[in-house]
């Protein structure tokens, strides 16, 4: 990369891969800039060590806006974006949830994702000698018709596909997306509070919470420095 010093924007800073992202870039001497939707303690460390915060509800549009708003008048030319964005509910049936609920879960974890891109793609660094890099996450059930999590299953396949498509029209971006597998981050909560409404994935993901079987933060933020320190031609779409 043509510059030591990176600037990198984290969006769902407060998420546990998000926030343990922004503390090892922080350590490199990295700008980072972050957001978060409601306040939490690891929102009030990352504020003390210096990250610029903007409080921003991916499923309220306006929000969205004024956010990527605040973010472009900082002129940040940025080269990395990550979208540490998720949520799983609403967890049940398709029959059985409220559709309203789900179609704002795909606001969340599809739509407003990518509209934050496209209000932040004019900003990135063109400087960088790899290219600016955006980075989304995946997550279970691509491969496989995972029952009770259609909302969340949906948006992850069509941010895979969509990766691919961005990858093709904006050349001068490495768009990547990285599954990185059963992490014990807080997101699994919703299965827990959902009980049976999660089917079999509720004693799973209680026994994952409760052992050391799941993929180690360290290997997640091991992969994602990878990815963004290689070029297109291996990790793009």
């Amino acid at each position: 990369m043509s510059r030591k010093k990176q600037s990198a924007i984290v969006i769902s800073i407060s998420s546990d891969i998000g926030t343990a992202m922004a503390k090892r870039w922080l350590k490199r001497g990295w700008d980072v800039y972050g957001t978060y939707r409601t306040k939490c303690r690891s929102v009030d460390e990352l504020f003390d060590c210096g990250v610029i915060l903007f409080e921003c509800d991916l499923s309220n549009l306006r929000s969205v806006d004024h956010t990527c708003l605040e973010l472009n008048e900082l002129s940040l030319n940025w080269d990395i974006l990550v979208l540490a964005t998720g949520t799983q509910e609403p967890i049940g049936l398709f029959t059985d949830c409220d559709f309203d609920e789900w179609a704002n879960s795909i606001q969340v974890n599809f739509t407003n994702q990518l509209r934050i891109v496209k209000r932040l793609i004019p900003a990135r660094n063109m400087d960088n000698t790899l290219g600016p890099c955006v980075l989304f996450f995946a997550g279970g059930g691509t491969n496989a018709a995972t029952a009770n999590y259609s909302a969340y299953t949906i948006s992850k396949i069509a941010l895979i596909k969509m990766c691919e498509l961005l990858d093709a029209e904006i050349p001068d971006v490495r768009f990547t997306i990285v599954g990185p597998g059963w992490v014990r981050t807080k997101i699994h909560q919703a299965t827990l509070e959902a009980g049976e409404r999660a089917g079999d994935n509720y004693e799973k993901t209680n026994y994952l919470m409760n052992n050391d079987e799941s993929t180690p933060m360290k290997y997640v933020l091991d992969s994602c420095d990878w990815l963004i320190n290689s070029p297109r031609e291996v990790v793009g779409g």
